[in-house]
């Protein structure tokens, strides 16, 4: 199955390219062996809030882009978490990933490919398939 790719500003493309020179990223089949061996940790939702509503991975929880940096030494105190992030389609989740890197977290992935790699393989969805 083809994944959907948006078209995106030069000036948003060499941001989102300078972070991914700092952050670590995997893709889908790298986090069902992480889930599988029990080592993914918390997934988080970095999508708007419409976005999240409409359909999210299960379990996942919703941090916004918008309010990751602000809400993140709250919700998550160990800076030692693991913390594997997703957007779209891994653009947003590298920036949020690079900035929480900045702030201390260390264990921190972003998943290449997003909500639209999540969709298209078989792990679980909220609300479920039909």
């Amino acid at each position: 199955m083809s994944v959907p790719v948006k078209h995106h500003s030069e000036g948003f493309l060499a941001i989102v390219n300078d972070a991914k020179k700092r952050i670590h990223e995997i893709d889908v089949d790298e986090y069902k062996r992480l889930l599988a061996a029990d080592e993914a940790g918390q997934l988080i939702d970095v999508r708007e809030e419409h976005e999240f509503a409409a359909a999210h991975a299960a379990g996942a929880m919703h941090l916004s882009k918008g309010i990751i940096e602000r809400d993140i030494e709250t919700t998550f105190p160990d800076k030692g978490v693991r913390l594997v992030l997703y957007c779209g389609g891994g653009y947003r989740s590298a920036l949020a990933t690079d900035n929480i890197q900045k702030m201390g977290y260390h264990n921190v992935l972003s998943l290449d490919g997003g909500w639209r790699a999540i969709e298209a393989s078989d792990l679980p969805l909220d609300p479920p398939r039909k």
